[in-house]
């Protein structure tokens, strides 16, 4: 409650509010009240409030409207009471007001009770100004049983979290889509450069540059579609569970009301979920999240190294690619520019990968009932979603974007490779490939001057092999077989007369029929024995 009459005139600064513990001061123009005023001086942790997270406070907000909507159509307050809600409400959502009146750190103890009875005091006042009541004046609007009716911090607070991280996930995406349109504009412009794919760090075949950032976004279009189905999972609520599922303090009807109320505010596919008993303690659904945050960091951090080696140089290095000079390198060493935006990135994914663990203890944690954890498990997902958020924009505008290539050096590293030995394996076979790999390697000598010299292929058969076009598209050269043609037939062998029976002869040496198969019936015509069992004509 709040004292009202002593502390009401003009250039009083503070107002004075009651509660369980007695007494507090609160200041006159706050819209937080005595319930905030304990959070503020309990948690003094972070450094970080819900004011720094809007789409925490828009999720808060979102349910207060919803279930004040509910609580009027069943008729658990009075209509003009639940008209002032509403319209606190959209005071906050639509014309943004009061961001700054969600002072509490994110690290809180009491499973959310400080954000809902925050959330719970900001909207009580607002009412009372539609009103026309000074604020604290709860005996007219009152933050726990008008505000909060039929609720509890239990199903209100998770229910705001989930869609609060369903929120913030909207705008993450919105920048990992804009990143992977910047990579495959990369891959377009670099489509002609040919350059050494690598394995284990050793060279591998030729691709091209193209085709390495065409895949960094494709591997973003994966991570986009993962983050898109584990916010969708988040829509599962647990709004009318009231404290621990069994809807108690709240009559029957209001939890189906309060969910279609919350589809009809939010614009959402909200459902409820089937057990709200298991709904209330669970916290699988931000793990899920978390999990593909983890993902996506994973892939921007591999990225990340791929960029790094792929500039390193210019000079003892690969420096296949430039990346934008950012910022000189050294305080010691001249003229070094230093791969700054994929190292920064690098750590923002080493953080959420901290962050991952941090969450999985938290949701752990949980006992009988309720997870008094989740506020450190918000803590985690709204600071991984805005470093990562952050990290992609600095990512593309930053780096992606202003890389070139070095399409000679990329080229030389081609014409010089043995990798390039692998398409000739088809035609001269792996051990000559070897051969010629090993001696490559010892004299120095290219792939294309030791066949030659070996007289394994012609100079027109090879150039085709080791054309651009064949290296970035290669056509199958190896051998096809007719069917039920030997190796030792090829060889021009026979097996020995005291070794087993050949295929063809059935058992105990006893040959089929010409013409027949071994387990009855015509054998296939000559023209059907060249067909392969995909239909494709084998001679």
């Amino acid at each position: 409650m709040s004292t009202i009459g002593k502390n009401e005139a003009p250039g009083h600064k503070h107002r004075i509010e009651t509660d369980l513990l007695g007494d507090r001061e609160v200041p006159a123009d706050a819209y937080y009240g005595v319930h905030t005023m304990r959070a503020i001086e309990n948690f003094s942790i972070s450094g970080t409030t819900v004011n720094d997270v809007p789409e925490f406070i828009r999720g808060m907000v979102m349910v207060k409207k919803a279930t004040a909507i509910a609580n009027r159509r069943i008729h658990t307050i009075p209509s003009d009471v639940a008209d002032a809600i509403v319209w606190a409400c959209d005071q906050i959502l639509v014309n943004h007001r009061c961001l700054d009146q969600f002072p509490t750190d994110l690290f809180q103890g009491g499973a959310g009770t400080s954000i809902n009875m925050n959330t719970n005091e900001v909207v009580a006042n607002l009412a009372l100004e539609y009103l026309g009541f000074p604020k604290g004046r709860y005996d007219v609007v009152n933050p726990n049983d008008d505000v909060n009716q039929c609720q509890s911090t239990n199903d209100a607070y998770p229910t705001g979290f989930r869609l609060a991280v369903h929120i913030a996930l909207q705008a993450l995406l919105v920048e990992l889509d804009e990143l992977e349109h910047a990579l495959h504009e990369k891959g377009d412009e670099f489509n002609d450069v040919i350059t050494m794919g690598r394995t284990q760090l050793q060279d591998a075949v030729p691709m091209t540059l193209g085709q390495a950032f065409h895949a960094f976004g494709n591997n973003l279009s994966e991570e986009h579609a993962v983050l898109a189905h584990s916010g969708e999972m988040l829509l599962e609520v647990n709004l009318g569970a009231t404290a621990i599922g069994t809807g108690v303090n709240a009559p029957a009807g209001y939890q189906k009301a309060v969910v279609q109320s919350l589809r009809e505010v939010t614009g959402l596919e909200i459902r409820s979920a089937k057990d709200l008993i298991e709904a209330t303690s669970d916290t699988g659904g931000y793990v899920n999240v978390h999990s593909a945050l983890k993902r996506t960091a994973m892939k921007l951090s591999k990225m990340c190294n791929d960029l790094r080696l792929l500039s390193s140089g210019p000079r003892a290095g690969l420096n296949e690619i430039n990346l934008p000079e950012m910022q000189a390198g050294s305080s010691i060493m001249p003229a070094k520019v230093n791969p700054v935006i994929p190292e920064v990135v690098n750590q923002v994914c080493f953080k959420v990968f901290g962050n991952d663990v941090t969450l999985s203890m938290a949701a752990e944690a949980g006992q009988l009932q309720l997870n008094v954890m989740e506020p450190v498990i918000a803590q985690c997902l709204f600071e991984s979603i805005g470093l990562l958020r952050r990290a992609a924009t600095t990512l593309r505008s930053k780096c992606i974007t202003g890389i070139t290539a070095n399409a000679d050096v990329c080229r030389a590293y081609v014409d010089n490779s043995i990798g390039i030995v692998t398409y000739l394996n088809p035609v001269i076979g792996h051990h000559q490939g070897d051969i010629i790999g090993r001696e490559a390697a010892a004299t120095g000598k290219g792939v294309r001057e030791l066949v030659l010299e070996k007289g394994l292929l012609d100079a027109a058969e090879l150039d085709r092999i080791l054309s651009t076009d064949n290296l970035m598209h290669p056509e199958y050269r190896g051998k096809r077989y007719v069917a039920g043609e030997t190796r030792l037939a090829e060889l021009g062998l026979q097996p020995d007369a005291d070794g087993p029976e050949s295929p063809q002869d059935g058992p105990a040496g006893v040959s089929a029929a010409p013409g027949h198969s071994e387990i009855g019936g015509e054998t296939g015509s000559a023209d059907q024995e060249n067909v392969d069992p995909q239909g494709d004509d084998l001679r």
